[in-house]
């Protein structure tokens, strides 16, 4: 039911296709965040529009709200959302990580405290599943730890727990219909990323995930240890690096054999205004844009971009209408989608490898750059700020 076919190679960069049992995945791949079984702002038909494949939604919000035997009764997410292609379900083990002043970490799982209300939960491997089964993603993640990635001695804790809260998971999964993916960990150690890497290969998951970066190691600090990981991968099965997404990490990690991609970044820059723009990331706030008539993008096939100008949308932002962050989200995500695009491409002609400083400089001013909140919503506790 799950395979992973490799089409082309560009040295460590390559093309797939992962097969699942709601349609075929064209590998590498950005997934849009739908933290709690939506998209922020967005409908199902939008994210069709643009070309989404891939969208992810979160165990620990979902098992809140509305309840994931809720999601299971009214016949799993795929008809809940209304979302007819790929779903994958992280395993609510980030949000545990962020629930740092709440939660108590043992070897067989996690007690916490809801941000909602303040009442107990508990979380362990076979729960994790549970709650993954009922919601019903086509992917779903082995329940693993998460740590302070420069904290040497507790990350070796933490991933060898993680290695056997794998382990169970495998064991509790009874779903054929669901592929699960082992976590590897480690922090920025090589020594724990290649035991973790060597270990969760062993597992022989339909796919292995890579988590704990993008958490506030540098950026020269997270591709050492891609580089260092993905060669000790197995070659026939799909990478997920776990919210990881600004345009150039894209780049950055499809040139060290990445497949999955999924991060809030897009949507969440479109709630602050910010959009990605040839000439860099544009904060359509600014009054230098109140008349310009140009689109976000004039290269851009999306609707936001074929329809209203910088300076039509800089009026919704400024009379605090939603549609702004709608178009702003539309534009950002069709932007990543037709990247991926791009550079399955490129990987097919054999001209990515050369090209890459190329795509870099076209979208160093879209880097990440601090917004007034973490922009990485997917591994928040709760996002439900206004727009």
């Amino acid at each position: 039911m799950f395979e992973f076919t490799i089409t082309a190679r560009n040295n460590r960069a390559r093309t797939g296709v992962f097969t699942t049992p709601h349609g075929d995945l064209l590998t590498p791949v950005f997934a849009p965040v739908g933290t709690q079984a939506t998209v922020k702002t967005l409908t199902p038909e939008h994210l069709k529009d643009i070309n989404a494949t891939l969208v992810l939604s979160n165990t620990y919000h979902l098992y809140l709200r509305p309840g994931d035997e809720l999601v299971r009764d009214m016949g799993g997410l795929h008809t809940f959302m209304q979302w007819p292609n790929p779903m994958l379900t992280d395993s609510g083990g980030f949000q545990v990580f962020s629930l740092a002043q709440t939660r108590k970490i043992d070897d067989d799982g996690v007690t916490f405290k809801s941000h909602i209300d303040g009442s107990t939960h508990r979380f362990t491997p076979e729960k994790s599943v549970s709650i993954q089964e009922n919601l019903g993603a086509d992917i779903i993640m082995a329940f693993d730890e998460c740590s302070d990635p420069n904290d040497h001695a507790y990350t070796k804790i933490a991933m060898e727990r993680t290695h056997r809260w794998a382990e169970r998971s495998v064991k509790a999964k009874t779903r054929a219909d669901q592929a699960l993916f082992g976590i590897v960990q480690g922090g920025v150690n090589a020594d724990l990323r290649a035991a973790s890497a060597q270990f969760i290969s062993a597992l022989d998951t339909p796919g292995i995930a890579i988590g704990g970066l993008s958490v506030g190691e540098t950026k020269e600090e997270m591709h050492a240890m891609l580089d260092m990981v993905t060669p000790l991968l197995p070659e026939n099965k799909p990478r997920y690096l776990m919210g990881v997404g600004t345009p150039e990490d894209l780049i950055n990690g499809v040139a060290r054999g990445i497949d999955i991609f999924d991060c809030v970044l897009p949507t969440r820059l479109a709630r602050h205004h910010s959009a990605f723009a040839p000439e860099g990331r544009l904060n359509l706030m600014n009054a230098t844009f109140a008349r310009d008539q140009r689109p976000i993008d004039e290269t851009c096939d999306c609707y936001a971009c074929k329809t209203f100008t910088r300076a039509y949308i800089r009026h919704l932002i400024v009379a605090k209408e939603l549609l702004a962050g709608t178009l702003i989200s539309i534009h950002n995500l069709r932007a990543l989608i037709r990247l991926m695009a791009s550079i399955r491409g490129y990987i097919d002609d054999g001209t990515f490898e050369s090209r890459v400083p190329e795509l870099l400089s076209q979208w160093h001013g879209n880097a990440a750059r601090k917004l007034r909140h973490q922009e990485h919503e997917v591994h928040e506790v709760h996002d439900e700020k206004p727009l």
